[in-house]
């Protein structure tokens, strides 16, 4: 343990050598900072409780609560539901920013279906079949991401018109030992195959130059293992969305006789379209709307985006957000966040968000910014909705493998967050004592992306057992 860490570990408890220990075992260069405070907000713990850290997912905890504060979590429809429109010939799908929407054949709520039906039941022959996601401006990804991670599942293109969280998936399935595995997908991209069937583990793979329709496979999958999906972000959710509503009308026996295409709203006046072919603006007289569809209430997504830490549904939200007195940018949703933090009392310096789920690699948050903001939504009408949208140790979502068998098992709720050399775990615990504590833990600058979770989770065990 370097000096100056041990020197901070005893101004803020001299008796809190588990504590020391169990971060000294991060090894050396990872830089971890935690802060831990009781219910009345005295603080136990306070080891870098100043330093700025990329806090990764944590970030989503600031964008479900400002959701929380700002938006209905119980409208009967969940609001933002897609809407299909007949322009003459054209057939328009607009998204409102709802996450929800499915073209999966066995959907049973939120359903493309039902829209190509509305369609069907109007017309037997369509022109073009657009895909508009103009009720938000066009900021797919947000400033900071790391480009690789664009065709990851994780990193998918943000749209207000999201269609199956807009991943296309790859069903691989081994053949003969030596040739390729057989590739199933839906004709959205060209694969290229480059993969072999043999192995005693799975490596498959799947890589995508941002802006190509080319995936390439590569690595190997075992003869005796079960078929295995791949899924693959995408460049333009409003392009795709119209070109799985034009399969379904052609399922129905629509004829499509014209072009598949896209309609976006320039993130700037200077903006030059984005990608695809881009519709013109629908003109007067309006066209007629033929169905809408309601989502669930809202509630389930917030529940869904903080159990699992889902990234396109936490930055619809930040848009939702700003869409309230804004246009819907990310610029709009960071003032509604920055707005509930000066409520919360957390000072502008102590944080930065470049988006609202925490791919951003611009984020900055200290952890007694991110304990001093926990302990105020406590205090909120919607906290304990909020603080039950968390993942719990050892039972569910991305802490349900975490804790388990310890004593913070079923005793822990907290946001995880995973990023380039970076750890992240804030929310509460209950400690032996029975009382609850708040805490937030952030680590950065791990060699070799080495993950800290196991220093950390050994240290708030420490400060349970002691409290």
């Amino acid at each position: 343990m370097h000096l100056l860490l041990s020197l901070l570990l005893a101004a803020a408890a001299p008796s809190d050598a588990p504590v020391e220990n169990a971060l000294a075992s991060a090894g050396p260069g990872t830089r971890i900072g935690l802060v831990v405070t009781d219910d009345q907000g005295r603080e136990i713990v306070a080891i870098r409780p100043d330093d700025r850290f990329v806090p990764a997912s944590n970030t989503k905890m600031f964008t479900t609560a400002a959701a929380f504060a700002l938006l209905d979590p119980n409208a009967a429809d969940g609001g933002g539901g897609a809407t299909v429109r007949l322009d003459g010939r054209d057939v328009v799908i607009a998204g409102h920013g709802d996450a929800r929407l499915s073209s999966a054949a066995d959907c049973v709520s939120d359903c493309l279906l039902d829209l190509a039906r509305a369609v069907a039941a109007r017309t037997r022959v369509v022109h073009d079949v657009t895909g508009d996601d103009s009720a938000f401006p066009d900021e797919r990804w947000p400033q900071g991401m790391s480009w690789n991670n664009m065709p990851s599942r994780y990193g998918t293109a943000i749209s207000a018109l999201t269609i199956d969280d807009n991943v296309v998936t790859i069903v691989a399935s081994p053949t003969t030992p030596g040739a390729a595995p057989g590739l199933v997908g839906d004709g959205y991209y060209t694969i290229l195959n480059r993969a072999v069937t043999g192995g005693g583990k799975s490596t498959l793979s799947v890589t995508r130059e941002p802006g190509t329709d080319r995936l390439r496979i590569t690595g190997s999958i075992p003869a005796d293992s079960s078929p295995q999906t791949l899924t693959v972000g995408i460049d333009d959710p409003a392009y795709r969305a119209a070109w799985r509503l034009a399969a379904l009308l052609r399922g129905l026996g629509v004829r499509v006789t014209g072009s598949i295409r896209a309609q976006h709203r320039p993130a700037s006046a200077i903006d030059e379209p984005a990608t695809r072919a881009t519709a013109p603006a629908p003109h007067p007289p309006q066209p007629v709307v033929l169905a809408r569809l309601a989502p669930p209430p809202l509630a389930e997504d917030l529940l869904v985006t903080s159990k699992v830490s889902q990234n396109l549904h936490a930055e619809l939200l930040l848009r939702r957000i700003g869409a309230i007195t804004g246009s819907g940018s990310v610029a709009d949703g960071q003032v509604a966040v920055q707005a509930m933090l000066d409520s919360a009392g957390v000072e502008r310096w102590s944080y930065e968000f470049a988006d609202g789920a925490g791919m951003s690699n611009y984020n900055r948050l200290t952890p007694r910014a991110a304990v001093r903001f926990l302990r105020w939504t406590q205090a909120q009408p919607w906290g304990a909705a909020w603080r039950a949208t968390l993942p719990v140790g050892g039972v569910d979502g991305t802490l349900g493998r975490r804790f388990r068998g310890t004593a913070l098992d079923g005793k822990l709720f907290a946001k995880t967050g995973k990023l380039n050399a970076a750890n992240a775990l804030s929310g509460f615990m209950i400690a032996a004592s029975g009382k609850t504590l708040m805490f937030s833990a952030l680590a950065n600058d791990m060699p070799g992306d080495a993950s800290a979770t196991q220093a950390v989770d050994k240290a708030l065990l420490a400060v349970a057992a002691a409290n």
